[in-house]
């Protein structure tokens, strides 16, 4: 399935539990399709969300808003039903507004590029811990829910664990010599997998944040630019060069290519509850399903 958005995208999302699909676009749009395996899909909504380019998009409240984040350093709650705007923070944060991940039913995180990370109870609409964690852009983040931290990646090449019980950060990684790209949290809560400019993969230890315990360098010669858990042993990387790969993660080793994409670097890797893969190509005007 594919989706012609007209625009460059560069982030995008699906609903919880419809199939919904929401694309945050170069423009500033927002835009919500309606898809299905067996026809073409719909547009439901287009809302000129921000002034400047729209970076983050994350479904919030069971699905029933989306949430939008900008380099105009707004972020906005957009109602799913309607397209009218619940509420815009205008001044949200100091610097460009880089990534926003779910973390409870109430609470999203939103990072910039001056590497602030902040989170956000969206009932209150208020915003309840600060972290000035990094000194450059906030790439990623990634949150574990039982021990209630938020892990962010930044452009300094450090790995940030933020406490969101203690609002203090907790530890943070030494330099690495690559700028630290994307994250997330594999081996039943044992490793934290990290991709970086040079496509190298390095894998800490919880608890053990200050320098890797493992890296994979033979991934690729491109920057793995996202990650996408499939389960405890297996990650999907999304390199800069449009490869997409299916990784064993200890032991470390390529399973198998998924798909090439004429070298279009790939952005975003989002997978669904059906366990079908979706992608966004950012550097072209369209993603694909």
């Amino acid at each position: 399935m594919e989706i012609d958005l007209g625009k460059l995208p560069f982030d995008l999302d699906f609903h919880p539990s419809h199939q919904l699909v929401a694309a945050g676009l170069i423009s500033g749009d927002l835009l919500l399709y309606r898809y299905a395996a067996d026809s073409t899909p719909q547009r439901q909504l287009k809302v000129g969300a921000h002034t400047e380019s729209c970076r983050a998009v994350r479904f919030i409240n069971e699905g029933r808003a989306i949430v939008t984040g900008s380099p105009d350093c707004s972020i906005l709650a957009t109602d799913v039903e309607t397209g009218s705007a619940i509420a815009r923070l205008e001044n949200s944060h100091g610097a460009a507004v880089n990534r926003i991940v779910n973390l409870t039913e109430s609470t999203v995180a939103s990072g910039d590029d001056d590497g602030c990370v902040k989170v956000w109870d969206t009932r209150q609409r208020s915003c309840c811990n600060s972290f000035e964690a990094h000194e450059e852009y906030i790439s990623d983040m990634t949150f574990a829910s039982d021990s209630m931290k938020l892990l962010a990646t930044s452009g300094d090449g450090t790995l940030s664990v933020c406490n969101l019980r203690s609002n203090k950060i907790q530890t943070q990684s030494e330099f690495s010599e690559d700028e630290l790209l994307s994250v997330v949290i594999m081996k039943n809560g044992r490793k934290v997998i990290c991709g970086t400019q040079t496509g190298t993969l390095l894998l800490y230890s919880w608890g053990f944040f200050k320098d890797c315990s493992d890296r994979f360098v033979d991934l690729s010669p491109n920057s793995v630019d996202a990650l996408l858990k499939l389960d405890e042993d297996r990650v999907i990387t999304g390199s800069e060069n449009g490869l997409i790969s299916l990784v064993g993660i200890l032991p470390n080793r390529i399973i198998q290519p998924i798909a090439e994409h004429s070298e279009y670097p790939i952005e975003r890797l989002v997978m669904q509850t059906d366990r079908e893969l979706r992608l966004l190509l950012s550097s072209c005007s369209d993603f694909f399903l």
